[in-house]
């Protein structure tokens, strides 16, 4: 969001130049790899970068993390909180994990649009039906049902490239980062899809996966080790930054 991240950027830049410490800028998804990378001790995962913003499956190579797919339309965490918004459920603490929680109580499975095309995934067709049919819906499924079954078909897209990135990249290692990134039922089917493949899945939990600051601070600090020194007049802001623009100079693996 625009606001906050101008809001961010000016008191950065005044507290650098009151103590004349240097700027570091930092994308937003390589602070969560990396701090997923320090918590779990993944080494080289196959990352799927999961939050109400960004849907990617990421892989490093050549000093980048290169993006092998992505949502085509709207994130899978958005999709989930608007859908809750349907439901009318809370926003205390936040609608995703009030999905979870009522998916855990849902028994009657409803078939939903199944949409991944390649290495991508869309999530805006899933929604817009149940939006379309949520009072005909009600009728034969409960809400719980509804986030059990919405739950179930988008966390089977995602698992389903995750492990296609993996047979590309012939990766062991599967690290889930981001806000969505705590949902244990997303953990549970991608540790069954990693076992399957002999892989291990990293994964933490809410500390660590929604936006923090410490992530930012670690990723800025790996960039500053490395060399990195941007001018004072490179420390804009950009909703536009993507993942692999950035060049990760801290890691030569």
């Amino acid at each position: 969001m625009g606001a906050p991240l101008l809001v961010c950027a000016i008191v950065a830049r005044t507290c650098s130049k009151i103590w004349n410490k240097p700027i570091i800028g930092v994308n937003h998804c390589i602070g969560h790899i990396e701090m997923g990378r320090l918590i779990t001790k993944a080494k080289n995962p196959t990352v799927l970068y999961v939050s109400g913003g960004n849907t990617q499956i990421i892989a490093y190579s050549r000093q980048r993390y290169r993006i092998f797919g992505e949502t085509i339309d709207i994130a899978v965490g958005n999709c989930l909180d608007r859908f809750a918004r349907v439901l009318k459920l809370s926003n205390a603490p936040s609608p995703g994990y009030n999905i979870e929680q009522a998916a855990k109580k849902g028994k009657k499975y409803l078939h939903l649009p199944y949409s991944v095309k390649g290495m991508d995934v869309s999530f805006s067709g899933i929604l817009s039906y149940m939006e379309d049919k949520i009072t005909e819906l009600l009728k034969e499924y409960t809400p719980e049902d509804l986030c059990y079954s919405l739950q179930e078909t988008v966390f089977a897209m995602l698992v389903e490239i995750t492990e296609r990135a993996m047979a590309h990249c012939g990766s062991d290692e599967v690290l889930i980062v981001g806000g969505v990134g705590c949902n244990l039922r997303l953990q549970e089917m991608m540790g069954v899809m990693c076992a399957e493949r002999g892989a291990k899945l990293f994964a933490s939990d809410e500390r660590f996966c929604i936006d923090n600051g410490v992530m930012i601070a670690h990723a800025g600090a790996l960039a500053y080790q490395s060399g990195a020194r941007p001018g004072f007049d490179e420390s804009t802001i950009t909703q536009r930054y993507r993942t692999d623009d950035v060049l990760v100079t801290w890691r030569d693996d």
